[in-house]
């Protein structure tokens, strides 16, 4: 039958004589659907076209279903019950909602009624989502208008998810893509989601915490960062100081931080994306875009950075020794492109690799019980009953991580023991070793082997650290490195991809659930299987 008879069948059906829908027997449902079908208050039921024949289409309060209208057959006939199979997508994965019009190009606004196009998020492979179209054809515009109304408002009864949001792009980030990224792929989700959008773009280093220390936030349900690892730290940075600012706190020696009031969407844009893809399972724009859509919130755990009762910034993981070292170095090269210049840093880095000779101490993490009390409490327990423990010596490597630092190079994570909010952070300690036995270390982090499986590398799971270097016998020697962004008597620490110099020691606390970031927990990717060239 060609397209127009079906639809002016359908229209003819609906157009107010739904009594004619009633006649059609639908295809029996099983028991479960039965008792599925019960537990749920039928909202509309009609006729609509969807893909290429007549359906009988439910819309009920969780869900919408639908089954294709065949001719009454014998029971028994498996080929029939397949065609009669019933279909639903659930109301929580629509997310926007528009009528579908036949425009010709004299008609910019308004064309023939086609019917409904629903918007959905679909979820796939790894982790990955994916928006997807449904239609629903049906010539009636009554019919039409009174199906449209009751999904609209559907979709405003979802009160998590975020109406207005503060963007802010570092445009280089990367290979200087954010921009890009946004207009062709963000931008237009979020509009069509029905989301206002206020765009700044950051124009210095600093920018985001200047900014979000003094705007006005109140209209905004979230904000969200497009750029690398160290934009997206730097505007998480800026979104805590905030709340302490608004709670009255002082910022210096904070021991109970206040947890951010907006959440915080991250889409990737920089070249390694360690936080969007911890958060995500995956660094892929469309998934972090669909997932500040959905408004799905995920409360993840922060570190506190310190020296002498004075706080340095908030992070989710950092490194000193080897990767601080090669970040200070990279940044040296900005006019180098982003690979070029990461992989000159590790190979000039480990060319003249030296350990630091430091004293570390830490408080281990204890029980289930202590996490919950430290969660009640909002901070780690840290009196002066608490066991620390202390090591020193030649150390190549020293890594504090909240998360789990999944990238393309380390499909595991580089901390593959932590989660995003389990209340503690990773301890992993490279002691001074040969080379050679070093860079077989970096090496398993592309693997799925087990990369702590060496003499040298210490692992620990902690709730506080205090990173004390002892000497200056192995600094850069300004003459060898010449370095412009510090003197030589500091010590460059790399912060979640930012570049962090001390001059003395640092104490890092863990801080449970401190601040909501737009995405959903993922299932365990110690076992995906991807390989790295990357040494």
């Amino acid at each position: 039958m060609p397209r127009s008879r079906r639809s002016s069948r359908v229209s003819a059906l609906e157009g107010g004589r739904e009594e004619e829908a009633a006649a059609v027997p639908p295809a029996p449902l099983t028991s479960a659907q039965q008792t599925e079908a019960a537990a749920e208050q039928t909202v509309l039921r009609g006729i609509f076209e969807i893909g290429r024949g007549s359906c009988d289409v439910v819309l009920s309060e969780r869900a919408l279903r639908w089954r294709p209208i065949q001719p009454e057959r014998p029971t028994g006939d498996s080929k029939y019950d397949m065609l009669c199979k019933e279909e639903f997508i659930e109301l929580k994965d629509i997310f926007s909602v528009k009528l579908k019009r036949r425009c010709s190009v004299k008609q910019q606004r308004s064309g023939t009624l086609l019917g409904i196009t629903l918007f959905i998020c679909l979820k796939k492979e790894q982790n990955k989502l994916k928006n997807s179209t449904l239609d629903l054809i049906n010539l009636s515009e009554d019919h039409c208008d009174i199906w449209f109304r009751q999904f609209k408002k559907i979709l405003e009864g979802f009160s998590n998810r975020p109406k207005s949001l503060k963007i802010l792009l570092n445009p280089q980030s990367h290979k200087k893509e954010a921009i890009q990224i946004y207009d062709e792929k963000v931008e237009p989700l979020l509009k069509l989601a029905g989301i206002k959008t206020d765009v700044t773009i950051t124009e210095y280093e600093g920018h985001a915490v200047s900014l979000l220390k003094e705007c006005e936030l109140q209209g905004f349900d979230g904000v969200v960062c497009v750029g690398g690892d160290g934009s997206a730290s730097e505007v998480a940075h800026a979104l805590l100081l905030r709340a302490q600012k608004n709670a009255g706190m002082d910022t210096d020696g904070i021991l109970t931080p206040v947890r951010a009031q907006l959440p915080l969407g991250l889409i990737p844009a920089g070249s390694t994306n360690v936080l969007a893809h911890s958060l995500h399972g995956i660094s892929h724009v469309v998934t972090a875009t669909l997932h500040i859509i959905m408004g799905h919130i995920q409360l993840v755990d922060v570190c506190t950075f310190s020296t002498t009762n004075k706080l340095l910034r908030f992070g989710f993981s950092a490194m000193f020794g080897f990767g601080g070292r090669t970040l200070a170095l990279a940044e040296k090269y900005r006019w180098m492109s982003p690979n070029r210049r990461k992989d000159f840093a590790v190979m000039k880095t480990l060319a003249k690799l030296k350990p630091e000779d430091c004293e570390i101490s830490f408080l281990p993490f204890n029980s289930s019980e202590d996490v919950q009390e430290r969660r009640a409490q909002g901070s780690p327990k840290s009196d002066c009953n608490d066991q620390w423990q202390m090591i020193q010596g030649q150390f190549l490597n020293v890594s504090i991580m909240a998360i789990p630092c999944l990238c393309s190079v380390a499909p595991r994570g580089l901390a593959p023991n932590t989660r995003l909010n389990n209340g503690s952070m990773a301890l992993i300690i490279a002691r001074n070793t040969s080379r050679p036995e070093f860079i077989k270390h970096l090496k398993r982090y592309a693997s799925v082997k087990n990369q702590f499986n060496f003499p040298f590398v210490e692992t620990y799971t902690v709730a506080e650290v205090i990173v004390h270097p002892r000497n200056n016998s192995s600094r850069y020697n300004p003459e060898e490195e010449p370095r412009e962004t510090a003197s030589e008597n500091s010590f460059p620490w790399n912060v979640d991809g930012d570049l962090m110099e001390v001059t003395s020691e640092v104490h890092v606390r863990l801080h449970p659930r401190l601040i909501s970031l737009y995405g959903r927990s993922i299932e365990d990717t110690n076992d995906s299987k991807v390989t790295c060239n990357c040494l």
